[in-house]
């Protein structure tokens, strides 16, 4: 299978996965990215069978509601059911980076609501340490320097994703020469204690449930160990 049929055999184990846990009035949360993409419309078959959803980004709520489907803010639900996304990398430890997308601080704000929170890759996706992606770092406009030079304290090469405004406003810093990461939840606190960083990138301190990863032999299902 090509990267693309590998996207939509995860995204329906995720699909079938979900309709074992949502209920008629569960909120779906859904996130950003060509494999949440593919979710997208293969649950839009089955959305009388839920309330509704929140979604990580504007580009994901137009999607829904093309299909639709009923996007609801998320400061008007009480809860998130189960969180639907992708990953740019995991690991053994369910620990991600996001944000290829942009919209690594929505993802993360949904995550941090959801009662479960479902990641969705391909097999290309899975790594042993991670790192090799450039860690996005969400930063307000009047800090980029001043953080970039915190990340190159840290050990880090930051790049900034000219031409990129997320939908908060926002500029994205890519840091580089990360890999190998040590400990990713240490990394994650210390980078979210710099002063003009909205967030970054790293999922560790919560990281996913499950993953289900779609590999060449099949899709292969990842639990956190507690």
């Amino acid at each position: 299978m090509d990267q693309n049929q590998l996207k939509q055999a995860v995204a329906q184990a995720a699909v079938d996965y979900s309709l074992t846990r949502i209920e008629d009035d569960s909120i779906i949360g859904i996130g950003t990215g060509s494999t949440a993409n593919c979710f997208i419309d293969l649950i839009a078959k089955h959305k009388h069978k839920f309330q509704g959803t929140v979604a990580s980004s504007e580009g994901s709520a137009e999607r829904l509601r093309g299909h639709g489907i009923q996007v609801f803010e998320l400061n008007a639900v009480s809860e998130v059911t189960i969180y639907i996304d992708g990953a740019d990398e995991a690991n053994a430890r369910l620990e991600l980076i996001k944000g290829g997308g942009a919209a690594l601080t929505r993802e993360k704000i949904v995550t941090a609501v959801a009662n479960e929170f479902v990641c969705i890759a391909d097999e290309s996706k899975w790594v042993d340490y991670l790192g090799m992606f450039p860690l996005p770092v969400e930063v307000i406009p009047m800090a980029r320097s001043y953080v970039a030079r915190e990340l190159v304290k840290l050990g880090g090469d930051p790049v900034w994703r000219d031409g990129v405004i997320t939908d908060n406003g926002n500029l994205i810093l890519d840091v580089h020469g990360l890999y190998p990461m040590g400990s990713a939840c240490a990394l994650e606190e210390q980078i979210n204690q710099i002063t003009g960083v909205v967030t970054n990138g790293l999922f560790a301190i919560k990281s996913a449930d499950i993953l289900f990863l779609a590999t060449q032999q099949g899709i292969v299902t990842h639990t956190a160990k507690a």
